[in-house]
């Protein structure tokens, strides 16, 4: 009799304790199932941000591709070979907006890419335009503008945190054309030529009292927390997210690499 009681005490405490494991047990899961929810929505915002950060630099990166495409496209109306080659930076600002009733301003963004040490092009920088005018005018229109940096005075003025095209630098009409002979060699003595493209027509346009300035925000989404303008233009075009890549591998399909500097 005491045996029988034994066992069924036994078995009892055996069924309790198998009990007290499979709750346990089932707590862990729940407790790593619900770990793993969280890290994956965790993991999924994270990508979605990235994903719009880069998809945003990607966009701006790719329309100032095309404008330099579209404006290379017809040789005798576009910047000379001879100024492309020279350039240490260049900088295309798309669809700049412009207008006003009498006192007027304009405001776009855009990408540069500098030479590298290596030679080639740099990854692409974003940067914003802003200035102003004041004169008889009214309404209000979309105007490409493309930015040539001719030498290093001009490039380091780029690599500031801010600078003003006419105060900082000299700024000057850029020529256009295969056969700019002469004014092509008298402009080269400007830091910065200046074009703009408006409906349809391209020329050289000097852009004085306008501010350039770095977009923090945008470079540190896309490079890295506290990268910098100046650090994103000295790397070589191949170490920035491919995505983002068309701008300065649209300038090295019209201007070649250079030497690589000394």
């Amino acid at each position: 009799m005491f045996l029988r009681k034994l066992k069924i005490i036994s078995a009892i405490i055996c069924l309790v304790s198998l009990g007290v494991m499979s709750y346990g047990q089932t707590q862990d899961n729940q407790d790593k199932q619900s770990k793993d929810k969280q890290n994956k929505s965790t993991t999924k915002q994270d990508t979605a941000k990235e994903n719009k950060e880069t998809k945003e630099a990607a966009e701006q990166s790719q329309k100032a591709a095309t404008v330099l495409k579209e404006i290379m496209s017809t040789p005798d109306k576009a910047v000379p070979q001879k100024v492309l080659d020279g350039a240490e930076c260049i900088a295309v600002f798309p669809q700049v907006i412009k207008g006003g009733f009498i006192v007027g301003g304009r405001g776009g963004r855009g990408v540069a890419s500098c030479r590298t040490a290596g030679g080639g092009w740099s990854a692409p920088a974003f940067f914003s335009m802003k200035g102003g005018s004041f004169g008889l005018q009214i309404g209000a229109e979309a105007t490409d503008f493309v930015l040539l940096f001719m030498n290093e005075k001009a490039m380091d003025s780029l690599l500031k945190s801010k600078f003003t095209l006419g105060g900082d630098m000299s700024v000057a009409a850029g020529p256009v054309g295969r056969e700019a002979g002469a004014e092509t060699d008298a402009a080269m003595n400007a830091q910065v030529l200046s074009y703009s493209r408006s409906k349809g027509v391209f020329g050289g346009l000097e852009l004085k009292g306008t501010t350039i300035t770095p977009e923090k925000k945008l470079i540190s989404e896309t490079f890295g927390e506290n990268m910098t303008a100046e650090q994103v233009l000295r790397m070589e075009k191949g170490s920035a997210p491919a995505s983002i890549q068309a701008f300065p591998e649209a300038l090295a399909g019209y201007s070649a690499a250079k030497a690589a500097k000394k």
